[in-house]
């Protein structure tokens, strides 16, 4: 339930990756504090088994699914949401996937070509189609979801580690580009190692699952982030996982 005392009450968030693992545990966090939510994945099935999930009202929720690779794509993603909601106060980049596991020498570098695409030029399409709305909320936030690894890459990941570290570093940017602008948007990223759900608890209760960070924790730092009470909180990263 939510009420006029919500701290993301009305906000419009978009949601990209909607459909992983992380998506629909954050977005209904993101519901539980008011949201408007605009949700995007390659997924329909797993969409329409979000939207039912979360069972909002029709003015509380839009779901799509452009292909994020395509810049015209996520622009037209963009304009639409603003269309149908009239502004976009957020936008939540969790898009996900992976690929790695042999050493530098051997590993083809055709991983690097897929994850570029996926982890770094859909950040990159997203973060351009929704600035002009970020940047007129007057309280415009974007949040990238990465990795441990963007900052302690292993050879055996290094071209996710490369990618995740692009994409940083564009979020940086983009932070720095909103403070010059001084319209009152941020860009900040939440890291991880790896992400653990309730469901994999489940699967798996004899796991201590050490080095994981709970999906609602993620979660909650995300929204954190979304709100009025991190409007000074700009281009910084926050670290969910030990530093061993």
């Amino acid at each position: 339930m939510t009420s006029a005392a919500a701290p993301l009450e009305g906000r419009v968030i978009a949601l990209a990756g909607a459909g992983g693992s992380l998506g629909p545990i954050l977005a209904r966090a993101l519901a539980d504090e008011g949201a408007v939510l605009a949700l995007a994945d390659r997924s329909q099935e797993q969409l329409d088994a979000l939207v039912e999930q979360l069972d909002l009202p029709a003015e509380r929720i839009d779901a799509a699914t452009p292909d994020l690779l395509d810049p015209a794509a996520a622009s037209a993603w963009a304009a639409a949401v603003q269309e149908r909601f009239g502004r976009v106060d957020g936008l939540v980049h969790a898009v996900g996937g992976w690929r790695g596991g042999k050493p530098i020498a051997e590993a083809p570098l055709d991983d690097w070509a897929f994850l570029e695409g996926l982890l770094v030029r859909t950040v990159q399409h997203t973060s351009r189609a929704f600035h002009a709305a970020l940047s007129a909320s007057g309280r415009g936030r974007f949040v990238l979801v990465s990795a441990k690894q963007a900052v302690r890459p292993t050879g055996d990941n290094a071209a996710y580690a490369a990618a995740k570290a692009a994409s940083e570093a564009w979020t940086y940017a983009l932070a720095q580009d909103f403070n010059a602008a001084r319209n009152g948007a941020t860009a900040n990223v939440v890291a991880i190692n790896a992400l653990v759900t309730p469901k994999m608890r489940a699967e798996s209760p004899e796991k201590a699952f050490l080095t994981f960070t709970d999906a609602d924790e993620v979660a909650a730092a995300i929204a954190y982030l979304l709100g009025d009470a991190a409007r000074k909180v700009n281009g910084q990263r926050l670290a969910l996982y030990a530093s061993a």
